[in-house]
């Protein structure tokens, strides 16, 4: 079993290894070879540097900053609003909500990007931040993983807090937020990935390039590298960091999320 599941990780982490030895290959070293070569003898950082010099690469990363630090506690904040009443509160046509959010999951993304972009161009936000970040703070899997999560709250609970004479909006915040407080966790670690490598929404709603994020500007430097691979290799490694470490900071919360969603 562990000679499987090792073999497993080294399918899913050798490209990565692959991508950070060419990062770190001196000139000398050739980047492609059989059996592949991934020891960088000795490693050097004159890619990174290049990489970081070639396109604005602090700006690429403070803009995805902003988006991040901007799009995730609202895209977690609207979800888990969106989530609570279908899973304690009792409307007519609450199941049909339910089912048409859900619908929204079989959707290629795609297929929203034109309905999206006129909307955002009929209201004067694109090529602009906020045309970025509003179409990204619904999401219909962070509405169903917070659902399912209240859903597995006691209604007794619920109820007794009704019965104190605490309304909705404190029920919300000081009994179902904290009962949910891994699935939040996890719903910002997906967040977080998917707003750090989000292409596609910005490439069609941008066109001054000083606001694009880092997926964009790792893009824009593959079309001024050309086959500069290990410029290209470099600036990827740079871009996928902080990813890394705040998945690493935040692991712990993973299987504690998915383990809650479950059980709801």
């Amino acid at each position: 079993m562990y000679i499987l599941l090792s073999a497993i990780a080294l399918a899913f982490i050798g490209p990565f290894l692959i991508l950070l030895s060419a990062g770190l290959k001196p000139p000398g070293q050739a980047v492609f070879s059989f059996p592949p070569d991934i020891i960088p003898r000795p490693p050097v950082l004159t890619w990174v540097a290049e990489a970081w010099t070639a396109i604005p690469f602090p700006r690429y990363l403070l803009n995805s900053v902003i988006y991040v630090g901007v799009m995730v506690p609202l895209y977690v904040l609207v979800s888990a609003l969106c989530a609570y009443p279908l899973a304690h509160l009792d409307f007519r046509g609450k199941n049909l909500v339910f089912f048409a959010v859900l619908s929204t999951m079989f959707l290629p993304g795609e297929v929203m990007l034109i309905p999206r972009f006129l909307v955002v161009s009929q209201l004067g936000m694109a090529d602009s931040f906020a045309g970025v970040i509003l179409p990204g703070l619904l999401s219909a899997f962070g509405i169903f993983l917070l659902r399912q999560t209240f859903a597995g709250v006691p209604r007794e609970v619920v109820d007794a807090a009704r019965t104190d004479g605490c309304h909705e909006l404190r029920i919300f915040w000081h009994v179902m937020l904290p009962a949910a407080r891994p699935t939040l966790a996890i719903l910002a670690i997906f967040g977080f990935i998917s707003v750090w490598n989000s292409f596609i929404w910005p490439l069609v709603v941008l066109k001054d390039s000083s606001k694009y994020p880092i997926a964009l500007g790792i893009a824009y430097l593959a079309g001024i590298t050309g086959t500069d691979v290990r410029t290209l290799a470099a600036g990827t490694i740079i871009s996928i960091i902080p990813v890394v470490v705040v998945f690493m900071l935040m692991q712990r919360h993973v299987l504690e999320g998915m383990r809650g969603a479950v059980k709801g």
